[in-house]
């Protein structure tokens, strides 16, 4: 037993074993990398200060940590990085990259060794190389005004995804409405106590100063995402898809096709969708959150009474019409459906709810993907609940997996390669389990 935060590394082990085990057919690699989305993990201050550069945490829409700020070590939420890649070590693992969560009660250790390397460790045992987020050579700059560029451009998924929180705050707000796992609008106040340059909204005029700059200093993102929070009144004036379609419109014409363009907003009537794709936009995400008719009600009240999830769900099929289905990807957040009182009391029943849901749309052709539910203190959820079994999410990750070859799709675009060794998405090992060497499907232009 750890003494400093209460947890058994070697039971850690044991379950990482033992679940491994029982999904034999998934890479074991991804076994760790849910265990460190679900529980966290930590850093030695050896491992910050080795003197080499990385793309550090950016808190780019959520908290995605299993403590306010005010209660991490300085130095450790300063400094830690986005995302890390765990390769070889002591298992010969192929790489995979993790978006880091900081908790310093997790079993999970990233410190230096006495020759200079990074290695993840559970109580005395070493498990994986790591190495940190590639720092884009655009960060460190600051735009005329003085905000930071990393505030209006951070890069994730190893480089390849630009995110454009473009509306830091969202119109769900309260406990009567906003979706109970989400802390979007308490990490908006956070950082903004912690003296950090958050604004609600971003000016159109400063996101293009700093692409203008990211393109100037040679990075190569792939794709970027334009979200926020949802609007249900007005936001400067304007409705929820007419505040967002500015900004991508002002994106294609600056920079026309040079990124791949997506849109994370909510289900929106089929006129809306169809203005956000002749924006420019080719990747729709109406995230449906979860698919269990009552959990949706409880999870996600304020969309549940302003949308209804039964015009939701008809609006992301409705959404493969104007983008095709592999232009819609919605977002679950695996594991909310097994969070206390609401939930399904066992993996079999949660797994089957979700596998539902990931049919109903799959032989549509939309391929959802997943997000491992990080139970954030400053959200409803989390304030209540730790994180759902690995064993749950582990084995999600074959239901998702199976699923899809059930299907016969291929993998889903604006996330990069696909398979176990090459995939960058950060937040969910669900490209990871996708067979190597598997096509990307193809989008109109």
């Amino acid at each position: 037993m750890d003494v400093a935060t209460g947890v058994d590394p070697l039971e850690t082990l044991r379950e990482i074993e033992r679940v491994a085990a029982e999904f034999e057919d998934l890479p074991p690699e991804v076994t760790v990398k849910e265990d460190l989305l679900r529980r966290g993990v930590w850093f030695t201050p050896a491992a910050l200060q080795r003197g080499h550069t990385f793309a550090r945490k950016s808190y780019f829409i959520f908290s995605f940590d299993h403590l306010p700020l005010s209660q991490l070590d300085e130095l450790v939420r300063n400094h830690a990085p986005e995302e890390i890649a765990l390769e070889g070590g002591p298992r010969g693992f192929r790489r995979v990259v993790v978006s880091v969560r900081l908790n310093p009660m997790s079993p999970w250790l990233v410190d230096a060794c006495e020759d200079g390397s990074v290695m993840l460790r559970c109580g005395t045992e070493d498990v994986a190389g790591v190495s940190f987020a590639p720092q884009p050579a655009y960060y460190g700059e600051v735009l005329p005004d003085g905000t930071p560029i990393t505030e209006v451009a951070p890069s994730i998924e190893w480089g390849y995804l630009l995110y454009l929180t473009v509306f830091r705050m969202c119109q769900y707000f309260g406990q009567e409405e906003e979706c109970q796992f989400c802390d979007i609008n308490r990490n908006f106040k956070q950082q903004r106590e912690d003296g950090r340059a958050y604004h609600a909204i971003k000016p159109i005029d400063r996101l293009l100063a700093a692409l203008d700059r990211v393109v100037a200093s040679g990075a190569t993102p792939g794709a970027y995402t334009l979200t926020g929070g949802s609007v249900t009144t007005k936001l400067d004036g304007l409705d929820e898809a007419s505040f967002y379609v500015r900004y991508a419109e002002a994106i294609e014409a600056r920079f026309p096709g040079r990124w791949l363009g997506k849109m994370v907003v909510q289900a929106l009537p089929r006129a809306d969708v169809l203005r956000i794709r002749r924006s420019g936009i080719r990747i729709y995400h109406p995230n449906y959150e979860v698919w269990d008719p009552a959990l949706f009600e409880v999870l996600c009240p304020g969309k549940a009474r302003y949308v209804g999830r039964s015009t939701w769900m008809a609006r992301i099929l409705d959404a493969a019409e104007v983008f095709t289905p592999a232009g819609v990807i919605p977002n679950f957040v695996a594991g909310i459906e097994m969070a206390k009182p609401h939930g399904f009391r066992t993996e079999e029943e949660a797994w089957k709810s979700t596998a539902e849901g990931l049919d109903y749309f799959m032989r549509h052709g939309v391929m959802p993907r997943f997000t491992t539910w990080c139970p954030e203190p400053l959200s409803v959820l989390g304030r209540e609940n730790g994180p759902a079994s690995l064993r749950y999410h582990v084995g999600l990750l074959r239901v998702w997996r199976d699923m899809h070859a059930r299907h016969g799709l291929l993998a889903p675009p604006g996330y990069g390669q696909a398979g176990i060794g090459n995939a960058v998405f950060s937040v969910s090992s669900f490209m990871d389990v996708i067979r190597p060497g598997t096509a990307v499907a193809t989008l109109p232009c």
